[in-house]
């Protein structure tokens, strides 16, 4: 049986390297990964501080118990360009920062002892995707992905790649292609979400499943997954993966899920973490894919621009969001020994997530780079060789591009034209797909970005910019949900605000193009997509407005957008008392359109005169006739209170972990006070740290932090001080145990071996 140990701790840390280093135990830092090599400001910091060498060592020791195994470390990822030291021997090269690599450690131990020395590069080497040119993105240096030492038997499984042909057909067929590292027989079970045994096979290489019966098949729905588990009797090794029965079919006329239409609605998410980069655990790549499918009512995420942590994807997976996965990279393209690694980028990516039923297109061109058809040939001929089972995409931002892709997958940002100058262009929300491509008829066709940064957004901006921002994501996914289109869909740029290099962003070191905040937290156009989710799951009701009469020009609060799943919204202001409904005029294909509020319905009297007196507004929301929400703002909102929110409120002490904490500052109704931009002072006690600084500021009302576990059990404390208001939450650290003898349903290695041929 394989054994597989977490190595995150202990080990040590050093800016810069010494070729001393390489045969001699370091001084340096203890440190605990995910690591990131430079923990930077929120803004205003040059992001050269991560862009240089750094070192990384840790000491095993031998146990008897290995001998005759196959004993390796595996890295999750390192940022960049990692080289691997065993006692002094060069062992490894990975160029790649976004994918896993292995190291044999098994003839590498002198007296029963081993040092391990890694070293990663920031710098922005041009021979390496996504470098060369300039990225709108931050790539930072570290172990910042998790390490696991495993030890296997001898013949062990090296690789599973699973197949679900014909899902649509009475029966199921399963096809597990395996590959181990000596001939042998498998034994293969199937079960399902309850361990039930679903079938029974032995065999080699391909091993078929056939006439399968009462199968779930894995939607957004009912994202049913299904257990494989692979035993070599001989050896005793086992690993188990999850799979799922689905097909996913992007057409002309639109993408279908098992057969049926489905209009897919998402946005982009980078990996990054404000003050941490990239080095975050578990907890919070599940909670970004939350937040994604839960709080915004997407359907699809785009992992722009680079393969994420397969601890996002599994969450993926679970809860049923789609994903458009790519390669590493940003408008530029490099020479030959760049484009190789990038052919190796493909390869890697889809070996290590071929398995995961949620990832439904592999993005195998770099993001908005011009027409390179030799290059672009060579990415989707092997991405069809590995993994014909899904269609491949490519985003480009120009028209009349060589499509070599399955999917012609555009970056639409015809919306911030009609404001340039000399444009004599109508506000236009999403371009006809022929006037892109360019092509006499209509291929399967997919929006990968718009918005972002033609109307970046802060969270305090004010109340006027908020509209805009708020329509314009509303236009497009109007224009997106008209199915005369044969769209695919939208993937909105993007999720939340994150750090950049200088060239891009507000000058502070942020692109404040999200829908939410860089701690996650939802500004205004946020519920553009959360409204879009049927009532059934959640009810919602979000007006735009700080309820305010001289935060506009002029003054007023009309028109006031809300963001509704309600069949009716009633506004009362003073004595007057007004009930309206959504508008499918302005946005018909919506499946729920915003409530605009406006003289239509108002008139200024009824709101009152500039210099009368101010009153507090409600707002109630109907569905079938009845009050399902209402809200309530008052005229002369005041510092209420503090609210602090984790994002759970017991945890495993595990060390590489770390818990969410939302700030925000309330009225008396419950609102946010968007304009309140004072700050706050936090108290950690217990078995945590704080990631970033003990004093963030308030922007547009809220500011968040993360707690790092220590791993010890306990009660953490986290207090809060905002002038003279204390709020304080307790977070309950359990026991955490670090040996896992099992057999991962994740982070398989696929690098000794590749699978049979796909017959």
């Amino acid at each position: 049986m394989r054994e597989i140990t977490s190595l995150n701790t202990g080990w040590t840390f050093a800016a810069g390297f010494d070729p001393a280093h390489i045969n001699a135990p370091m001084a340096g830092e203890s440190v605990t990964l995910p690591h990131n090599a430079v923990d930077l400001p929120m803004s205003y910091f040059d992001e050269r501080a991560y862009q240089k060498p750094f070192t990384y060592q840790r000491e095993i020791r031998w146990s008897p118990a290995w001998e005759g195994k196959c004993v390796r470390l595996r890295f999750d990822a390192a940022m960049a360009d990692a080289t691997v030291w065993l006692n002094g021997v060069e062992t490894c090269h990975h160029r790649d920062g976004y994918t896993p690599f292995t190291v044999d450690l098994s003839d590498a131990f002198v007296d029963g002892k081993l040092l391990v020395t890694l070293r990663v590069d920031g710098a922005e080497n041009p021979e390496i995707p996504p470098f060369g040119g300039r990225i709108d993105y931050l790539t930072y240096a570290g172990i910042y992905r998790d390490v696991w030492l495993e030890v296997l038997p001898a013949r062990h499984i090296t690789s599973v790649k699973i197949e679900t042909p014909d899902v649509l057909a009475a029966t199921k067929t399963v096809i597990a292609k395996v590959a181990t590292s000596e001939a042998g027989p498998v034994e293969a079970q199937i079960t399902d979400a309850q361990g039930r045994e679903i079938a029974h096979s032995t065999g080699e290489g391909d091993i078929r499943f056939k006439g399968l019966t009462d199968i779930t098949l894995w939607s957004t729905q009912t994202p049913a997954l299904y257990t494989l588990t692979l035993t070599l009797p001989d050896s005793g090794d086992q690993i188990t993966q999850r799979f799922g029965f689905r097909e996913a079919q992007f057409t002309p006329e639109g993408f279908f899920l098992n057969g049926e239409r489905v209009i897919l609605r998402g946005l982009n998410r980078h990996q990054s973490f404000p003050y941490s980069g990239y080095a975050q655990g578990k907890r919070s790549q599940q909670r970004d894919a939350e937040i994604l499918r839960f709080d915004l009512g997407c359907n699809i995420v785009r992992t722009s621009h680079y393969p994420q942590s397969p601890y996002f994807l599994d969450r993926c997976d679970e809860i049923g969001l789609m994903v458009f996965e790519e390669i590493p990279g940003w408008q530029h393209i490099g020479g030959p020994v760049w484009q190789d690694e990038s052919l190796l980028d493909v390869e890697r990516m889809i070996r290590r997530d071929w398995n995961h039923p949620s990832i439904i297109i592999w993005g195998v061109r770099i993001n908005e780079s011009p027409d390179e058809d030799a290059f672009y040939t060579r990415t989707n001929a092997l991405a069809r060789d590995l993994d014909p089972t899904r269609q491949t995409g490519g985003v480009r931002c120009i028209p009349d591009s060589t499509l070599l892709e399955d999917v012609y997958t555009m970056n639409d940002f015809i919306l911030g034209d009609f404001e340039m100058p000399f444009s004599n262009r109508p506000r236009t929300a999403l371009r006809d797909q022929q006037e892109v491509t360019g092509l006499p008829e209509r291929v399967p066709y997919l929006v990968t970005e718009y918005n972002g940064h033609m109307f970046p957004t802060k969270a305090g901006d004010p109340e006027h910019r908020q509209h805009e921002h708020v329509i314009r994501h509303l236009e497009v996914l109007n224009a997106a949900h008209d199915p005369a289109t044969g769209l695919a869909g939208c993937i909105g740029w993007c999720m939340f605000d994150y750090n950049t290099h200088k060239d891009f962003g507000a000058g502070d070191r942020i692109c404040h193009h999200g829908v939410m905040t860089i701690f996650r937290e939802p500004k205004f156009a946020a519920y553009a997509y959360a409204s879009q989710r049927d009532p059934e799951d959640e009810i919602l009701m979000e007006p735009v407005t700080v309820w305010a009469r001289g935060e506009r020009n002029i003054g007023g609060v009309l028109p006031l957008i809300v963001l509704t799943n309600c069949d009716e919204v009633e506004l009362s202001y003073a004595n007057v008392t007004k009930r309206v409904g959504p508008d499918r005029e302005r946005f018909p294909h919506l499946p729920h359109p915003p409530v605009i509020i406006d003289h239509r319905h108002f008139t200024e009297d009824e709101l009152g005169d500039w210099g009368e007196s101010w009153h507090a507004g409600h707002l109630r929301g109907f569905l079938n006739g009845k009050m399902v929400v209402k809200r309530f703002f008052p005229a002369d909102a005041v510092l209420d209170r503090l609210e602090l929110a984790p994002d759970v409120q017991e945890a495993e002490a595990d060390p590489s972990d770390d818990i969410r904490v939302m700030i925000r500052a309330l009225d008396q109704a419950g609102n946010k006070l968007h304009f309140l931009n004072e700050p706050v002072f936090l108290e950690v006690e217990g078995p945590a740290t704080l990631i970033g600084p003990n004093c963030p500021v308030l922007q547009g009302g809220t500011t968040g932090c993360w707690l790092r576990l220590t791993g010890e059990r306990g009660t953490v404390r986290l207090t809060a001080t905002l002038r003279d208001h204390r709020e304080k939450t307790l977070i309950e650290a359990r026991k955490f145990g670090a040996l896992r003898q099992v057999s991962p349903s994740r982070g398989l290695d696929t690098t000794d071996k590749a699978p049979p041929p796909l017959s």
